[in-house]
């Protein structure tokens, strides 16, 4: 997710050298930021900086956030999983600011969606300050930190599941008798066109769906297979699945 950002952060137009700065302890990730982000200062220590976006394993980020307060940083957007703002709060200077959020990939084509909350000390220039960073790479939702676990499960793991589906429809036009290329065409302009339908008609994915479904028809058919299946319940209780591990590696 780190890269994702730090990729839409360049194609948004934020001059490298300067403004952006990376620090890994791995050399090879080194590497591979040096050869994808030209220009872009990477580091193995931490540096001082006006903010700091905290992009690490969970089991890791508290560790890395004493390092970032020992050479004086006390502003960090952490876009690390599960981990509530007072704890990793707990890890810092007293004072120090700590907004939460979790974005998602598509970040990195510039139409990313996050969700972000401030932490006890977050005044509102700081999340200005975030929700800028954030808003270079799609759209911004501002709620209270309560919300954040089941956001994760629905919108920063939420590609995965569109892609898993776009898999699925591919390999079923193929099995139908499409080229996989003409297949794999056809299911990603219709992803991409429901898309468009739900966001610019505002009408209610519902209301969509019983439009394109004549009683008897072929989309009927398929939609009595995926309820039979259950499909609908396979996603309600995925997305619980990945709210729960969300609060799992918080605690």
């Amino acid at each position: 997710m780190g890269t994702a950002l730090l990729g839409g952060l360049v194609s948004a137009g934020w001059a490298p050298v300067g403004e952006l700065a990376v620090c890994d302890p791995d050399s090879g990730a080194r590497e591979r930021l040096l050869a994808e982000f030209p220009g872009v200062t990477v580091t193995d220590l931490p540096v001082e900086a006006e903010g700091v976006v905290l992009a690490v394993k969970p089991d890791v980020a508290e560790s890395v956030l004493r390092a970032l307060a020992a050479v004086g940083n006390r502003r960090v957007l952490s876009i690390v999983a599960g981990l509530a703002t007072a704890r990793l709060e707990a890890a810092m200077e007293p004072g120090a600011v700590v907004v939460r959020a979790m974005p998602n990939t598509p970040a990195l084509i510039g139409a990313g969606v996050s969700g972000l909350s401030g932490g006890s000390a977050a005044t509102s220039a700081d999340l200005a300050w975030a929700e800028e960073i954030l808003g270079q790479v799609g759209s911004v939702i501002r709620l209270p930190e309560r919300y954040l676990d089941a956001l994760t499960a629905v919108s920063g793991s939420g590609p995965a599941y569109v892609f898993f589906m776009a898999e699925a429809l591919i390999e079923g036009g193929v099995h139908a008798g499409l080229p996989r290329d003409v297949s794999r065409k056809l299911v990603l302009e219709t992803i991409l066109g429901a898309a468009r339908m739900m966001t610019e008609t505002g009408d209610d994915p519902a209301l969509l769906r019983e439009a394109v479904t004549s009683p008897g028809g072929t989309t009927a058919a398929a939609l009595r297979t995926l309820e039979f299946k259950a499909v609908r319940s396979a996603y309600l209780e995925a997305v619980m699945a990945a709210t729960e591990r969300s609060r799992q590696l918080g605690r």
